[in-house]
């Protein structure tokens, strides 16, 4: 029955933040408003976005997913990388974008997503799943972070397995996966007002997340329109390479090219663990309201400031049936 995906006792690993090895139903369409934000300086900076997913069998689940964000613009920050010139030489290093520069809402990318769930285990109160997953990702805006993120700041293609347990009220589940980004080739200037043909080439990542996932009410279902509680607490770990930097020494193709040192930490390999304690409300067996918030436990992402929180709101149509 298509209403217990979003109302049943599956309903604690409707995870807010990492996604899940079970399938959407067959024919069903979600529809999914979110924004993630955070502070810097005086600037909010946030992506909103409209996630569509359909069940295009009852193994395989797609998606796509637009957004726009205030986070970057269409061009690398201003002087972002400072130039120096001895004679015919030609030299370059990177400096700290400049924190709380305000940035118009621009068009940030496409998100293209399918996901195949190869293996079921069903007993009573208790499932175990698996899922492969791949994606795709064109962005717009060019990202001055080493770190990929299909999402919001690199294109690319990505993929990885899914495995989530499910017990009576309790949810777990394990996504781990591998980002191979595109390299971002936009101008970048300079104090002099001078244009340099930039490509920015990042590294591959790993990412390994768990989730975590109970269902406080209610204890026992008398219907299916009963409103759903749940508590989560997810951690969504990365492993990154540094960014390599080359720039033309002017905008003509004759231009000689040069590579760029990375002197900042932000362009750099890293490596951290982040941890998003959320609450979810399912209303009526297919709307979803969900709220986390995240904060670091080792290391840090440079890719956003600290907390960064994450609202959504979700509803499911089963077409053809009553919902």
């Amino acid at each position: 029955m298509a209403l217990l995906f979003g109302a049943s006792a599956q309903a604690q690993e409707l995870f807010p933040v990492s996604d899940l090895a079970s399938s959407v139903p067959k024919g069903a369409l979600g529809v999914r408003l979110f924004n993630t934000g955070y502070q810097e300086s005086n600037i909010y900076r946030s992506l909103g976005g409209l996630k569509l997913y359909y069940g295009a069998t009852a193994r395989l689940s797609v998606s796509a997913t637009f957004s726009v964000s205030n986070i970057h613009k269409k061009t690398l920050p201003f002087d972002f990388i400072t130039h120096a010139h001895t004679g015919s030489s030609f030299s370059g290093s990177t400096n700290t974008p400049e924190a709380g520069r305000p940035y118009p809402y621009i068009y940030n990318g496409t998100n293209l997503y399918a996901k195949y769930r190869f293996f079921t285990s069903d007993g009573q109160n208790t499932h175990f799943r698996m899922a492969a997953y791949s994606e795709i990702s064109k962005i717009e805006v060019p990202s001055h972070v080493a770190e990929p993120d299909l999402a919001i700041h690199t294109g690319g293609i990505g993929g990885g397995v899914i495995a989530t347990y499910l017990k009576k009220h309790f949810a777990v589940s394990f996504t781990g996966g591998v980002v191979l980004p595109f390299d971002s080739k936009t101008d970048a200037k300079d104090s002099y007002g001078g244009i340099y043909p930039t490509t920015i080439s990042y590294g591959k990542a790993f990412n390994y997340d768990l989730s975590f996932g109970y269902l406080l009410y209610p204890r026992k279902y008398s219907n299916y329109n009963e409103t759903n509680i749940n508590i989560y607490c997810e951690f969504n770990g990365r492993t990154y390479g540094a960014a390599d930097i080359t720039q033309k020494d002017g905008p003509y193709s004759w231009a000689a090219t040069y590579h760029i040192s990375n002197n900042a930490p932000f362009l750099n390999s890293g490596s951290y663990l982040d941890c998003f304690p959320g609450i979810q409300l399912i209303l009526k067996s297919v709307y979803r309201v969900e709220f986390a918030a995240g904060f670091p436990l080792i290391g840090k992402s440079y890719e956003h400031l600290y907390p960064v929180y994450m609202v959504a709101m979700q509803r499911y149509f089963f077409f053809g049936r009553k919902s």
